[in-house]
This record gives structure tokens, C-alpha cells and sequence, in this order.
């Protein structure tokens, strides 16, 4: 005979899920019209109709460490199907939220991240940092001559070890976040097996089916939702930004090698010493980057404009992200711009300004909505190497462990 289970409700989860973009989660009234319209819901245990009840009832842990809710497009077909206006796809979006906030430490910035109260708090930490530095360097002034903004932050001695600690920091962060999320994965997702031709893959497989398929060519985006003019700029907005941002990686990444391997090897120094010519290969990718941003951003915020003129309302996460990067976008090109019009007394606070945007996209990652980048791969691989994906054309059979 089954035994009882007792149901303890949080409260103040249900609360967080609310102000975090779950506001309508109680209109749900369970008739799984959700789950029937996701394309991309597994036949066996399907989303996001088990997520609403445990929203619903505010059970924290289930939710937060759940697989499925890193599987989802947010395309919004749940959302556009519901009866009742519960709106799925954003209650989905709110539990992920909420997931960047807890799962790493120091857990005051996760609290900073969610609400704009905070915000200048954010801002103050690198708006102070780099003050320092030009107080130290100039004395705050404006450097006579030649615009070359190592004058007042060395790359040597100031720029490259703030980034370069930041950069670990981040990615220790995002180890712990990482194991955090595989060890929940582990405890809370059934487990399936396959038989016929279906052959779960090893962990390095099923990485590169992930990267192909999700990540650098966004495939699988077309399965999802119904192609209206939202999901098109959702897809084009992602994949520029994707790729603007890879581009721009390879950039900065090969600029520091030519530098910093320039003091050892002499003949490729001259490929990190800034600023570049305008038509050198480095710099007309990194221009390239700049302008796939601009037109990457611009679809996404269309797109999110126009959802809140329908229906929904954004969340604070959401407007955060994309205001962040086009004041990165922005303040770099005007550094550029400002620089070759010779605009010292503009182009060097128009830097300082592009340092802490800089700082703060890459600092606080983990906690930001940037972050499911990695925390949705390690998802996504997870899935398929327990064979947590929509069924393939084989008889299956499932056993849960």
C-alpha cells in the first residue's frame, strides 16, 4: 500500500517565484494543454505541467532541481495554448531565475542580482576599482597627446590582472555551480534506458552533440514553437549575439597571447600591441563582432518590448541582461569612434564607463541570465547521456533507479 506523503508548501518560495516572473502561476488549474503543445516535451514524463503543481504548491527543491527546466526554448507555444493565461513559459523562465540566484556562493551577490535595488551596489564595486586605478595613474586627469588608453589603465599592471582574476573567479564559480547542478540532476532525474538501436553516449559525445546541435548552430531552435515573427527574432537575436561574442573572445584572446607571448617570442609582439589599424584582421573581426552585437541586440529587444506590449511582463533578470550588454556594445564602439576623432576629454570616461560594463557582464556571470549558457549545456548533456530526450524512432522501454 503506498504511503502517505506529506506536502510542506513554501511560501516565500512561491513568493520569489512571483516577483521573479511567475506571477500567474496560480491560474493554472492542471489540465496539461502545456505539456500536449511543447514539441520538445519527452513522451515520458513531459513539461511543464508537473512544474506548475510544484510552483503551485511552492516545492523548492523538486523545482529547482529540475532537469526540465533548462530544456526549455521559452518559446512560449505553453503559454500561448494555456486556457487560463497561467503562462508556463515564463513560470519556467522565473524557476531558472531563481536557480542562478542560489546555486553558487557568495550567495550576496545572488541577492543583488535579483532586485534593481541593488543595482548601484553592482555598479559601485568596479565604478570604484577603476576610479582608483586613474586616480593612481593621472591623478584623473585627461593624458596629453596620442589617445592610447593604456596611459591611464595599464594593461600590464592593471587591466590584465583585474580581468585575469575575474576570469578565475568566474570559472571556479561556475565549477561549483556545475557540480551543484549535476549532483541535483543525479538525485532527482529518473533515469532511462533505451533498447534497439539507441545507444546513450559517453560524456564527450554527448557534449558534441550538444554544441552542434544546440549551441553553435541553434538547430534544434527550429523545433520549437510555431515560427512567428517572435521565435525568428528570438533566433536571430541569440545566435549574432552567439556568435559576436565568439568572435570578440577570439579577439581579446589573441590580442593577450601576442602581448604577453610577445615578451618571450619578439616576432608575433606586434599582434598585441593596441590600438590595432583599422584594416588589420584582428580588428576588422572584432568590428564585425561589434556590428553582429548591435543587430543581435536589437532583435531581442524588439522582441522583448514587443511581448510586453501584448501580454507579459518582463522580469528584472531580463531587462538587466540586455541592458548590460548594449551598454557594453555602446560604450565600445564610442571608445573606438572617440578615439580616432581625436575626442580625448569624451573618449577616455567613455572608457572608464566601458570597463565597469565589461566588469560587470563577466564578474557577475554566474548569477546572471547569461549564465544558463553553461548551465543549460551541462543540462542539455546530462540528457543525453541518460536518455532524457524526446524519443527516438525505436521501441523503447524506461525503468526508473
Amino acid at each position: 500500500m503506498p504511503q502517505p506523503v506529506r506536502i510542506e508548501p513554501d511560501r516565500e518560495f512561491i513568493n520569489e517565484l512571483r516577483e521573479a516572473g511567475g506571477d500567474t502561476l496560480k491560474r493554472c488549474y492542471q489540465c496539461a494543454t502545456c505539456s500536449v503543445v511543447c514539441p520538445l516535451a519527452p513522451e515520458d514524463n513531459p513539461y511543464p505541467r508537473k512544474e506548475m503543481i510544484w510552483a503551485q504548491w511552492g516545492l523548492k527543491d523538486k523545482l529547482l532541481d529540475d532537469i526540465d527546466i533548462w530544456l526549455c526554448h521559452n518559446c512560449g507555444a505553453c503559454s500561448d495554448y494555456c486556457p487560463r493565461g497561467a503562462n508556463p513559459a515564463e513560470l519556467l523562465a522565473a524557476a531558472r531565475n531563481i536557480t542562478y540566484k542560489k546555486l553558487t556562493k557568495p550567495a550576496v551577490l545572488g541577492e543583488w542580482m535579483s532586485s534593481p535595488k541593488h543595482l548601484p551596489k553592482l555598479i559601485a564595486i568596479p565604478a570604484v576599482l577603476f576610479l582608483i586605478i586613474w586616480a593612481i595613474t593621472t591623478g584623473l586627469s585627461i593624458p596629453d597627446g596620442e589617445i592610447i588608453y593604456g596611459k591611464v589603465f595599464p594593461g600590464d599592471y592593471t587591466i590584465d590582472p583585474v580581468f585575469s582574476l575575474t576570469f578565475f573567479f568566474v570559472v571556479f564559480t561556475f565549477y561549483r555551480g556545475v557540480t551543484q547542478l549535476w549532483k541535483g540532476f543525479k538525485e532527482k532525474t529518473p533515469t532511462t534506458f533505451f533498447v534497439g538501436e539507441y545507444k546513450k553516449p559517453g560524456f564527450w559525445q554527448a557534449a558534441k552533440e550538444v554544441l552542434v546541435d544546440e549551441i553553435f548552430t541553434h538547430r534544434k531552435w527550429k523545433e520549437c514553437g510555431e515560427e512567428t515573427q517572435s521565435d525568428e527574432q528570438k533566433f536571430k537575436g541569440h545566435f549574432l549575439v552567439f556568435w559576436a561574442f565568439a568572435a570578440l573572445l577570439v579577439v581579446t584572446s589573441t590580442i593577450a597571447i601576442g602581448h604577453w607571448g610577445g615578451k618571450i617570442i619578439p616576432f608575433i609582439s606586434p599582434v598585441g600591441h593596441t590600438p590595432l589599424h583599422l584594416l588589420n584582421p584582428v580588428k576588422l573581426l572584432a568590428n564585425a563582432g561589434a556590428i553582429a552585437l548591435v543587430i543581435g541586440l536589437w532583435f531581442l529587444t524588439k522582441r522583448r518590448m514587443d511581448k510586453d506590449r501584448e501580454k507579459d511582463s518582463s522580469s528584472y533578470y531580463d531587462w538587466y541582461l540586455l541592458g548590460v550588454i548594449w551598454a557594453v556594445t555602446i560604450t565600445g564602439i564610442l571608445s573606438e569612434l572617440l578615439r580616432l576623432a581625436d575626442a580625448a576629454s569624451l573618449a577616455y570616461p567613455i572608457y572608464y564607463v566601458h570597463l565597469i560594463t565589461v566588469f560587470m557582464l563577466i564578474a557577475y556571470l554566474p548569477w546572471s541570465k547569461l549564465g544558463h549558457l553553461v548551465y543549460r549545456t551541462t543540462a542539455l548533456i546530462f540528457t543525453r547521456m541518460t536518455g532524457r530526450v524526446p524519443a527516438p524512432p525505436v521501441q523503447k522501454k524506461t525503468f526508473e533507479i
